[in-house]
C-alpha cells in the first residue's frame, strides 16, 4: 500500500517552537489529573461524571468559538469522520479509563491508557502504510521500555482485575485509532470549534449510557465532588483537549503519537505526592526513559541550523 502524508495547513515559523511549551503544560495539566478521579467517583458514576465534563466542556468551547467570530458549521462531508473519531478517541478513552481507575490504582491505568503511542504507531502503519524512520522506532523502543519497567512488578495487580487491565489497553486504543484519522484525515475547521463538536459528540453515548448505567436519584454531591468535577472539566477535559488538537495540527503524525509518553510519568509522581503511591528507583528509570524518547523525536540535530539557513533563503529571495 502506497504510504498516506497527512494534509494540514502549514503553521506559521512561530508555531513549531511553541509546540514544546504547549506540550509541557498539557503533560502537567493531563498528569496531575489521575488522582482527582477518585474524588469525583466517591458520589457518583463514572457514566454521569464523564456526562457532566464531556458536555459542559464541549458547550463552552463552543460558546468561546461563537464569541471569537469562529462559524460553527462543520462541512456536511467531514461528520462521518467527525463523529467515528469522537467515539473512538473521547468517548472510549474516558468512559473505559476511568472504569480502569476504579479497578486498579490510578498510576497504573494511566500507564495503560498511554500505551496510546504503540497503538497509534500500528494503526499508522496498517492504515496508512507510515513509515517510522530510525529516530523514531528508537524512541518507541525507549518508550515501551518504561512502559515495561513500571508493568513488570503491577502484574498481579492485573492478574487479580483483569478486567482494569482491559480498559485501560482499551483507552490507549481508542485514543490513537481517532488521533490517527483525525491526522491523517484533518477536518478543514478552527481547532477550537474541531475540539467543542468533538467534546459534545463524543458525550450523546455517555449520555445515553448514564441513563442506562448511572445515577437514578438526584442529590447534592459534597464539596470535594463538586470541586474534582470542575476541576477535570476545565482543565484535563477543556483546557487539554484544545491543546491536544492543536498540536495535532503542527506536529507530524510521529511526533504527536509519541508526545503523550511522559504523562503517566507526572501521574506517577501525582499519584504519590496525593495518594501515597510508590515512587522509587524504578519510577525514576521510567521518567528517564520516556524524558529520552521524546527528545529523540522533538529535538534532531541541525533542525535549527536548517531553520535559520530555509530563513536567509527566504529573505534573498
Amino acid at each position: 500500500m502506497k504510504p498516506v502524508t497527512p494534509t494540514s495547513t502549514a503553521p506559521s515559523p512561530a508555531m513549531p517552537r511553541l509546540a514544546p511549551w504547549l506540550l509541557l503544560v498539557l503533560t502537567l495539566v493531563w498528569g496531575t489529573t489521575w488522582p482527582v478521579f477518585s474524588l469525583a467517583l466517591s458520589e457518583m458514576s463514572v457514566w454521569t461524571f464523564r456526562a457532566i465534563s464531556l458536555s459542559s466542556a464541549g458547550l463552552t468551547l463552543l460558546l468561546l468559538a461563537r464569541h471569537r467570530g469562529h462559524p460553527l458549521g462543520i462541512p456536511r462531508q467531514h461528520w462521518p469522520l467527525l463523529a467515528f473519531t469522537a467515539w473512538s478517541f473521547l468517548s472510549i478513552w474516558n468512559v473505559a479509563s476511568t472504569y480502569a481507575t476504579t479497578l486498579i490504582p490510578s498510576g497504573q491505568a494511566a500507564l495503560l491508557g498511554f500505551t496510546m503511542p504503540l497503538w497509534a504507531a500500528l494503526f499508522s502503519r496498517l492504515l496508512f502504510g507510515a513509515h517510522f524512520g530510525k529516530r523514531q522506532m528508537l524512541a518507541l523502543m525507549l518508550g515501551a521500555a518504561a512502559v515495561v519497567t513500571l508493568m513488570i512488578p503491577s502484574f498481579a495487580a492485573y492478574a487479580d482485575a483483569p478486567l482494569g487491565m482491559f480498559y485501560g489497553l482499551l483507552s490507549g486504543a481508542g485514543w490513537a485509532l481517532g488521533t490517527v484519522l483525525l491526522k491523517y484525515r484533518p477536518i478543514p475547521v478552527p481547532v477550537m470549534v474541531l475540539t467543542g463538536w468533538q467534546l459534545l459528540v463524543s458525550a450523546i453515548p455517555v449520555v445515553i449510557g448514564a441513563l442506562y448505567y448511572g445515577d437514578y436519584r438526584w442529590f447534592m454531591p459534597s464539596a470535594a465532588s463538586i470541586g474534582s468535577i470542575v476541576y477535570i472539566t476545565v482543565f484535563p477535559m477543556l483546557l487539554g483537549n484544545l491543546l491536544w488538537f492543536t498540536l495535532m495540527q503542527w506536529l507530524p503524525a510521529q511526533i504527536l503519537s509519541l508526545s503523550p509518553i511522559m504523562v503517566p510519568m507526572v501521574a506517577m509522581v501525582s499519584g504519590a505526592i496525593a495518594l501515597g503511591e510508590p515512587l522509587g528507583p524504578r519510577q525514576w528509570l521510567a521518567m528517564l526513559l520516556s524524558a529520552s524518547a521524546l527528545a529523540l523525536v522533538l529535538f534532531r540535530p541541525g533542525q535549527n541550523v536548517r531553520r535559520t539557513r530555509a530563513a536567509g533563503d527566504g529573505q534573498k529571495r
